[in-house]
C-alpha cells in the first residue's frame, strides 16, 4: 500500500464531506439562517480541534465519519440566543427554503461529482464507457468446450455476441451461460406441453388425466434442448431484476429425470402422471449461440452446451473501452453519460443491498473505500482515482436522500409531512425519532468499520 496514494484518497474523501456540509452552510446563509456549528466528523467522543469564526463554531471530531451543520435551535444552551420568532431560525423559514437548505448538501455532492468527472476528462482526454472488450484468455483442459468442441473456441478469441446480445462485460457473458446450464431443475411451461404431446403420441393408450400405474412400460421421446435463454440487455447487465417464470421440478420429477436419461423405454418404479414424465423429460440444457472474432474473421457457434455448474471451461479477460474527450463538447457529453451510468449502477447496488440480494457482510465503508481507492490510484492511475471519488460523491448524495431520520432525506420527509398536514410536527417527537435513528446509524457505522477491518485482516481486498 503506497502511503502517498492513501493520503491522496483520504484527502479526496474528506473533501466530499466538506463539500456536502458547505452546501448546507451556503444555502442557510443565502436565506439568512444562522448556523451555530460546522462540524467535521460525527459529534461522538472527543473534539480534536475547535475554533470560532464570528458566531460560527468550527469543530473536528475524533470519529472522522461524516459531518454536520447545526442551527441555534439544535443546541439546548443556545435556545435563548435567538427569539422564538427570529427570521434567522431554520424552523421559521418557508417550507421550500427549508427543503433547499436540507437538500443543498446532496446537490453540492452531485455538482462536485460532475466537476471531478469533467476534470478527469479534461486532464486525461478519455473516460470509461462502462463497456469492455471480452476475450478468451484460456480454454481449460477437460472443460466442456475442450471436450465437446475441440478447437472451436481458442485463446485470444474475442466474444462479440451471446444469444443475440452484445458482450461488453464478462459479467454479462457469465450471466447468460449460468442461466443456460445443464439440468437446472426448472423448465418453462411451453417446453413441457410440447414434450407432453410427443409422449402421448408415442403412448396412445395413456390418458393424460389418469395416473400411470407402477410397472407400466412407456415409450420415451428423445431429449431435446429447452428454449434458449433470452433476456433484455438491461437484465443481462444487472440493471433490471431477472424474473424467472419457469416451473421448478419436484424431487420425484428430478429423480425420474435421472432414471430415464438416454432411455427409449422405461418401466415405472412408482405411480406417475403423463405430466410428471413430460416435465422430467423437458429438463435438459438451454442452447447457447456465440459469435466470435478471430484474426478479423467472424465465427458463429450454435447449440453450445454448458455444464451442470453453468460453465463452459473458459477463462476470460476484458479490456475497458474508453471514449475520447478532446473537445469541449466531448468532455461535457461523455462526462454526463458517465455520471448517469454510474448513478444507475449505484442505485441498483443500493437496491440489491436493501432487498437482501447482497448480504450485509459485503457492506463496506470508509476504510475499505480508502484502501481500494489507494490501490486504484497506484495500479490504474489518477484518472480512476478521480472517477472513484466522483462515484463516492454520487453515492453520498443517494444515501443522504433516503427518507431515514438523521439523514437529509429524513429531514426532507418531515418537511413534506408538515406541508401536507398544514402544521408543525411535535419538535420533541421529531428530535427523539432522530436520536434513535442517529444511534442506529452509529451502530451501522461501527458494524461497517468492523467489516472493513476484518476484510483487511483476511486480505479480502
Amino acid at each position: 500500500m503506497n502511503p502517498v496514494n492513501l493520503i491522496i484518497m483520504i484527502l479526496l474523501i474528506s473533501l466530499l464531506v466538506l463539500v456536502h456540509e458547505w452546501g448546507h452552510y451556503i444555502a442557510s446563509r443565502m436565506f439568512g439562517v444562522k448556523v451555530s456549528k460546522f462540524g467535521f466528523g460525527m459529534p461522538v467522543g472527543p473534539v480534536l480541534f475547535r475554533t470560532k469564526k464570528g458566531d460560527l463554531e468550527i469543530l473536528v471530531h475524533a470519529l472522522l465519519l461524516g459531518g454536520y451543520v447545526s442551527f441555534p435551535e439544535d443546541e439546548e444552551d443556545e435556545n435563548n440566543q435567538l427569539p422564538p420568532d427570529s427570521k434567522e431560525r431554520f424552523r421559521n423559514q418557508a417550507p421550500y427554503k427549508q427543503a433547499i437548505i436540507v437538500t443543498a448538501g446532496v446537490i453540492m455532492n452531485v455538482v462536485f461529482a460532475f466537476f471531478l468527472i469533467i476534470l478527469a476528462a479534461s486532464i486525461f482526454h478519455k473516460l470509461p464507457t462502462g463497456k469492455s472488450e471480452v476475450f478468451v484468455n484460456e480454454v481449460i483442459k477437460d472443460g466442456v468446450v475442450s471436450k465437446n468442441m475441440p478447437n472451436k473456441i481458442k485463446a485470444n478469441d474475442k466474444i462479440l455476441k451471446t444469444n443475440g446480445l452484445d458482450i461488453d462485460s464478462t459479467y454479462k457473458f457469465i450471466f447468460l451461460v449460468q442461466n443456460s446450464k445443464l439440468y437446472d431443475n426448472k423448465v418453462d411451461k411451453e417446453t413441457i406441453n410440447k414434450k407432453l404431446d410427443e409422449f402421448l403420441k408415442l403412448n396412445p393408450t395413456i390418458d393424460k388425466n389418469k395416473v400411470i400405474q407402477t410397472g407400466t412400460k412407456v415409450y420415451l421421446p428423445p431429449k431435446t434442448p429447452e428454449k434458449q435463454f433470452i433476456v433484455k440487455d438491461e437484465v443481462a447487465m444487472g440493471f433490471e431484476k431477472y424474473k424467472d417464470n419457469e416451473i421448478e421440478l419436484s424431487e420425484d420429477e428430478i429423480r425420474l429425470r435421472d432414471e430415464i436419461f438416454n432411455r427409449q423405454t422405461y418401466v415405472l418404479t412408482r405411480d406417475s402422471s403423463a405430466l410428471e414424465i413430460a416435465t422430467a423429460l423437458s429438463d435438459y440444457y438451454k442452447p447457447i449461440d456465440i459469435v466470435l472474432e478471430r484474426e478479423g474473421k467472424i465465427i458463429e457457434l450454435k447449440n453450445v452446451k454448458a455444464s451442470k455448474e453453468g460453465t463452459l471451461g473458459l477463462k476470460l479477460t476484458q479490456n475497458e473501452i474508453y471514449s475520447e474527450t478532446k473537445t469541449i463538447k466531448d468532455i461535457f457529453v461523455h462526462s454526463f453519460r458517465y455520471m448517469t451510468h454510474s448513478t444507475k449502477v449505484m442505485c441498483y447496488g443500493l437496491w440489491q443491498l436493501v432487498s437482501g440480494k447482497i448480504p450485509l457482510s459485503e457492506m463496506h465503508g470508509i476504510i475499505a473505500i480508502t484502501k481500494i481507492g489507494s490501490d486504484i490510484i497506484q495500479y490504474k492511475g489518477m484518472l480512476n482515482g478521480l472517477l472513484l471519488t466522483a462515484i463516492i460523491s454520487i453515492d453520498l448524495a443517494i444515501i443522504n436522500l433516503l427518507p431515514i431520520p438523521a439523514l437529509d432525506g429524513g429531514h426532507l420527509m418531515f418537511i413534506i409531512i408538515e406541508k401536507i398536514i398544514g402544521r408543525p410536527l411535535n419538535e420533541k417527537t421529531v428530535n427523539n425519532i432522530s436520536r434513535i435513528f442517529f444511534s442506529l446509524l452509529i451502530a451501522l457505522m461501527i458494524f461497517v468499520i468492523f467489516n472493513d477491518i476484518w476484510a483487511l485482516i483476511t486480505k479480502k481486498f
